[in-house]
């Protein structure tokens, strides 16, 4: 295979792993969703990056002297369907850069990022992501297993928390939160996040 030194070189109908990922040396970023090339949005807005940056402060103080840990992107995510035990680099067919992500077992952590489903990801939309965000990946994380997935709407100030169901894999919607909530984590009902806060200009 030819190397891939520039975005322009994919072949966007091709399904690629993580194996080809790894190869690639170009400037843009890109998440591969079922084997398929996703470019990521442009930079993120100053609206976004102070809800990221106010979210990343109050999970990681809470999470201080606890196993589990929380990463902001760009931090990729390897995700697998956790029926399969084929992990290798080209059984992978899906790298995701989730917003913020909690990880509770330290094992799925390696130099590359975390190889199976976060415990908590946090998914903040903007216009051009809406549609990945809340569809394509909404099944992503649940075929992977992630217990808890936040979709945060900056502009609507509101959180949509998602909760799996262990009986039936199916994510329920467990709450909607506003701005003048205290937002609480299903998988840590102890820590109370301050939206007015959060969502403040």
């Amino acid at each position: 295979m030819s190397k891939i030194s520039h975005f322009s070189q994919l072949d966007l109908g091709r399904t690629y792993s993580y194996a080809d990922y790894l190869t690639w040396r170009f400037d843009e970023a890109v998440e591969l969703l079922r084997g398929k090339v996703s470019l990521m949005s442009p930079a993120p807005n100053l609206r976004h990056q102070r809800i990221s940056k106010n979210l990343l402060v109050e999970i990681g103080g809470y999470l201080k002297g606890k196993p589990c840990q929380a990463f902001h992107a760009p931090f990729d995510v390897r995700l697998y369907d956790r029926k399969k035990s084929l992990v290798a680099n080209q059984d992978i067919y899906t790298v995701v850069q989730p917003d913020l992500c909690v990880v509770c077992d330290g094992g799925k952590l390696d130099p590359k990022g975390c190889l199976g489903a976060p415990d908590w990801i946090i998914e903040i939309l903007s216009k051009s992501t809406a549609q990945k965000d809340t569809q394509t990946k909404f099944q992503l994380y649940q075929e992977a297993g992630v217990k808890e997935y936040w979709l945060v709407y900056p502009y609507e100030a509101t959180v949509s928390q998602f909760v799996l169901d262990e009986t039936t894999e199916k994510y329920q919607l467990t709450a909607m939160f506003s701005r003048y909530d205290q937002a609480a984590p299903w998988l840590f009902p102890d820590l109370a996040i301050d939206l007015a806060e959060i969502f403040a200009h």
